[in-house]
């Protein structure tokens, strides 16, 4: 990798600012997330996470991925459960990834999807996710690890906001 030095690791406290910094710039050039967060921190740092990984690039941190339970409004796993005649609580949510425009080009969106893929498995698991269909390199890239588009469906987000997403499983 030309001497290029990268890791995935747990993510620590100390790195939620770094990511926030991250973030605004995947927010500025992308759009991800639609809506930014009022606490940004917060939003990365959410309830029911099984597991939040950051890649470091150089000693930077460069990407994000969390892993949770589902939660209210995520799609996937009831669109997962109800196509495999089981309960949605035995699908993890694949959410918060982004990797930093800097970065882009090691394949660090696969080796985070691939660390919360094997997290999920570990826990018995099985990994979905919600994508905004206008997020064409998300997707691209979930299509490209295999994963199967399960279904694409308009969403409320609010009351004058419908946001048309894809559900994805592993």
């Amino acid at each position: 990798m030309d001497g290029t030095k990268l890791r995935v690791r747990p993510r620590t406290d100390d790195d939620v600012e770094a990511c926030v910094r991250a973030l605004a710039e995947v927010h500025h050039r992308d759009g991800y997330p639609v809506n930014w967060p009022a606490r940004p921190g917060e939003w990365l740092v959410r309830e029911a996470v099984l597991g939040s990984w950051v890649a470091d690039l150089d000693g930077r941190v460069a990407g994000h991925v969390s892993l949770c339970r589902a939660g209210e409004g995520d799609l996937a796993p009831v669109l997962w459960s109800e196509r495999n005649g089981t309960s949605g609580e035995q699908a993890a949510v694949v959410g918060r990834l982004f990797v930093a425009p800097r970065a882009r080009g090691h394949g660090i969106g696969a080796l985070l999807m691939a660390r919360a893929v094997e997290e999920a498995r570990q826990r018995g698991l099985h990994p979905v996710l919600d994508v905004v269909a206008s997020d064409t390199a998300a997707a691209a890239l979930y299509d490209r690890l295999g994963w199967t588009r399960l279904a694409t469906v308009g969403q409320r987000w609010s009351a004058d906001q419908v946001v048309t997403i894809h559900c994805y499983s592993a």
